[in-house]
Formats: structure tokens, sequence, C-alpha cells
């Protein structure tokens, strides 16, 4: 009876805080579905705001709780403080972890420096961007692998990126003295030619005791096939310069061997295997490439929105039913990319 009565008597005192937390509840999961659940297609910026919404959100529902607690005022000044003494010994002892790389990952989206599908190269990783997240960066390398990157190695390293517009490949070859400079530049540049490389060029890059290297080097515009081409250009100088039966060996080799002078290190011709149909790249970096043109959707999504807003209002502003029939069937067009690109992008959000 005694625990009975004590229940009736706080039970008054307690409902205040019940509605409040169920409350907190509700708004807390209506939040979280206007904000992140709804549209699928939003861009990692605005999502990375989205989700520092959401941790706001519920750090007032925690606070408003606390104070809505039957307890005296002293009592709860002293809940809150341990709450702030908490969070500030949280943040304190993963500074330079967890909120390292949280702060390193908002800093990278405010660079936009590489995006998903860029290929990227930090110290000794190389590989595409297959997804970006708040905390981490994963890329596919060249086995096909996925590595993560903390956001926080990323900002503490150099960030070498492969830009979408082109770039330049090239290969390194060592030749010997008695080869002519004139000649191996020819067939160096044929080679990068042959391979599809635009304004290609060759460099000289060091004259060493016993043999010249040169750098054939051409820009690609489609990185997409950044390593078929690099392998091609290597084949395509080696098959240039053995056709030209010049050998590819140091002279301290020679000097080493003795052989008659007709002797060459060149292979017998051989008939030329046609390049495979499926370049390795699209097994390789799958992911990559499915992350690069979910950004591409996103970023169509997002600008069809904003344009479909824009031609409504010009819409309702015009005065000649030319320019609105106009308007409308920009409208009906923009209204059936979206539906278009919209089933594709749940699909993304759902996997």
């Amino acid at each position: 009876m005694e625990i009975a009565s004590l229940a009736w008597e706080y039970l008054p005192r307690l409902l205040p805080t019940a509605l409040i937390l169920v409350g907190s509840v509700v708004v807390l999961l209506v939040a979280n579905y206007l904000l992140l659940g709804r549209d699928p297609a939003v861009p990692a910026e605005d999502r990375l705001r989205r989700q520092l919404a959401m941790l706001a959100l519920t750090a007032v529902a925690v606070v408003a709780v606390i104070l809505s607690l039957p307890i005296a005022g002293a009592e709860r000044a002293q809940l809150l403080g341990l709450l702030g003494l908490l969070l500030s010994a949280a943040i304190a002892l993963s500074s330079t972890t967890f909120m390292g790389n949280a702060m390193a990952g908002f800093m990278l989206r405010v660079v936009k420096n590489f995006r998903g599908g860029d290929f990227l190269q930090v110290g000794d990783h190389f590989g595409r961007v297959s997804d970006r997240g708040l905390f981490h960066v994963e890329i596919q390398t060249e086995d096909s692998d996925l590595t993560t990157l903390p956001n926080l190695y990323l900002v503490t390293h150099p960030v070498k990126v492969v830009r979408a517009e082109g770039t330049v490949v090239s290969a390194t070859v060592s030749l010997g003295y008695d080869v002519p400079r004139a000649r191996v530049e020819e067939l160096l540049l044929g080679a990068a030619t042959q391979v599809g490389l635009a304004e290609p060029f060759v460099r000289i890059l060091d004259l060493g005791d016993f043999s010249v290297c040169y750098r054939a080097a051409g820009l690609l515009s489609d990185v997409k096939q950044l390593l078929t081409t690099r392998s091609r250009l290597r084949a395509a100088m080696l098959d240039a310069l053995h056709g030209a039966g010049i050998e590819i060996v140091s002279p301290s080799f020679m000097n080493q061997r003795a052989l008659p002078p007709e002797r060459l290190f060149v292979p017998a011709a051989v008939p030329q295997v046609p390049p495979p149909e499926v370049a390795p790249e699209a097994t390789v970096f799958e992911k990559a490439e499915e992350a690069g043109v979910r950004e591409q959707l996103t970023a169509e999504y997002a600008q069809l929105q904003q344009q479909l807003a824009e031609l409504g209002k010009a819409r309702a502003a015009a005065s000649d039913d030319a320019e609105r029939t106009r308007l409308e069937d920009e409208i009906e067009r923009a209204k059936d990319r979206i539906n278009e690109l919209k089933p594709r992008l749940d699909a993304d959000a759902a996997s």
C-alpha cells in the first residue's frame, strides 16, 4: 500500500516529463524523415548540414527532458553541469579521432577538391573514389579492392586528384648513348600518338653514367581509361623501339657479356594481339564508377528541382500565351526527367 501511494503521488509529477519525452521522440523521427529519409537525391554537402541539424535537435531534446524532470533546481543544475562535463570530456578525448575526422570531412566538402568517381592518390594509396562519408573516404584500388582512408589522413597529406577534363599520361625508358636522340624522340612521339594521346612530347629526364632516361607523355582526355592507356603507351614504346632495331638495354650490361656485334636484344616479331573489347577499368573500378554516376545523377536531380521552381515562377509571371505554353513544355520535360531519375536514386539509397 505504501508503494502504491508513493506511485500515485509521483505519477502526476512525472507526467510532463513523459509527455516531453514522447514528443521529443516524435519530433526527432519526423525531423529525421524530413531531413534525411524523404529525398534520397541530397548532395553530400547538404546531407552533412542536415546530419549536424539532427545532432543539434537531439541535444535540444535531451536538455528539454532534463529540464522537465521533477527534481529541485539545484539538482537539475548539477545534472546539466554533469551532462556538459561529459560532453566536453568526450569531445576532448576524441578530438584527434572522432571529432577530428568529422571536422576534416566538413573541410573536404567545403574545399570540394574531388568527388565520387575521381582518381585519387594520397601517399602510397591510389584509386577511384567509391564512397564519401562524414568520417572517411573509400577508394577502389587498381586491384579492385576497397581502401578506407580517414578524412583526417586526407587533410594532413597532399592529395593528388586526376582532373576529369584530362591528365598527362607518361612512361620512361633508358637507352644507351649510342642511340641518336632525334631518332628516339621521333619513335616515342609516334608511340604516344598511336595510343591516342593529344599533344605528345618527349623529355630527357637524366643523363646517367651508362644511359639516357627519356620520358614520353601526352594528354589523355578520357581519364576513365587511365590504366589501359598507361599500359598501351608502354607497349607502343616497346614495339616502336624494337621495330627500329634499338636495344632497350644498358651499355654496362653489354660490357659484361661478350657477344658478336650483330647480336641484338630485340625479340622476334609476333602478331599483334588486339586489345580486349572490355577495358579492365570497367571491372576494377565498378564501385567507383557507380559512385561517380550516382553523384552526377544527384547533382542533375537537384538542378532539375531548382529549374522546375524557377520555371513555375516564370510561368506564373508570363503574360503572353505563347511564352506560357513554351514554359509549360519545359516544365513537363523537367518533370519527365525527374520521374526518370527518382527510381534510380531511390534504388541507390535503398542499397
